[in-house]
């Protein structure tokens, strides 16, 4: 028994280790990760007057100020833009969650009629994706120019994600289906009361990531959207952040109502903006994080 105490203790020193050793590298990355949003945070709300003693692994603001959002929120055109972007987010991600599912479903029924010629179809779109031309030219003859609709439509169908729905779709058990068709059910019901409730993990997944692409979206609404009150906040962000145009994010006279405005810093307020632009996606990201690791046939059947 010694002996088998003394052979033991060399492995579980070894899982110690090995256990310490992953947790520093989850620390460190954790640190890559946090550490420069941390430090935009403490930018946007340093005082204007200490901004300059922020450096770049600076975590904690330098005094505290609420000028730079303040700023932000007394802009119309900044405030409208971050409800362009909600609406073109949450309308945009209902269009391709539903559409998408529908297309999934219906391509994984073994009845469906030319279902292979559909097949090499979404393959073909997928390899050979239309140019930015023909695109442009489909949005402008159908009349959705200036439109937030040529934002929120476009990519309804993302055939890599269809692909990956229509194997998630391929894994419920037939047993299910077949229980179903006997108590007189059909493909709608099928759908929306089997195929779908079983479906939660992977449609949570694939709309965190339409969500995160049309909140990401800037290059297209800059070619199909004229209209600044259509402007979704990327746009506008892309156009302080990268093209440096102050007077874009800056309103007639929206500095005036604050004492702070003489010493207002334009970095920092640049920070400001990118963590406005961030705050969705951090809050929504956890909430779906918990699909991740839900069984796919929770509450099914076996085979």
């Amino acid at each position: 028994m010694a002996g088998l105490k003394m052979k033991g203790k060399p492995s579980s020193t070894r899982d110690r280790l090995f256990r310490a050793a992953i947790a520093l590298v989850l620390l460190a990355v954790s640190a890559v990760v946090l550490v420069p949003l941390l430090n935009l945070l403490a930018l946007s709300l340093s005082d204007p007057a200490r901004v300059g003693e922020v450096t770049g692994l600076t975590v904690l603001p330098k005094g505290f100020s609420t000028v730079n959002y303040r700023v932000l929120a007394a802009n119309p055109l900044f405030v409208r833009s971050i409800v362009n972007a909600v609406l073109i987010t949450v309308v945009g991600t209902a269009i391709n969650l539903a559409v998408t599912s529908m297309a999934a479903f219906a391509l994984t029924r073994s009845a469906l009629p030319g279902r292979r010629i559909f097949m090499l179809l979404v393959i073909v779109i997928m390899v050979l994706e239309p140019g930015l031309i023909p695109e442009y030219l489909v949005v402008k003859k159908i009349g959705l120019m200036n439109s937030l609709w040529a934002v929120i439509l476009y990519k309804t169908v993302n055939v890599y994600y269809l692909i990956i729905l229509m194997r998630f779709f391929e894994e419920v058990p037939q047993s299910l289906i077949e229980a179903a068709r006997v108590d007189g059910a059909g493909y709608g019901t099928i759908f929306l009361k089997i195929m779908l409730p079983l479906a939660k993990p992977a449609l949570a997944t694939l709309g965190l990531f339409y969500g995160v692409f049309h909140w990401n979206e800037y290059f297209r609404a800059s070619i199909y959207l004229s209209d600044p009150d259509k402007y979704p906040l990327q746009l506008i962000l892309r156009q302080f952040v990268v093209l440096d145009d102050t007077a874009s994010l800056i309103g007639s006279g929206a500095l005036f109502s604050f004492d702070e405005a003489a010493r207002l810093d334009y970095g920092a307020l640049k920070a400001s903006t990118i963590i406005v632009a961030m705050i969705p996606v951090l809050i929504v990201y956890p909430l779906i994080l918990k699909y991740y690791t839900k069984g796919v046939m929770e509450g099914g059947v076996k085979e």
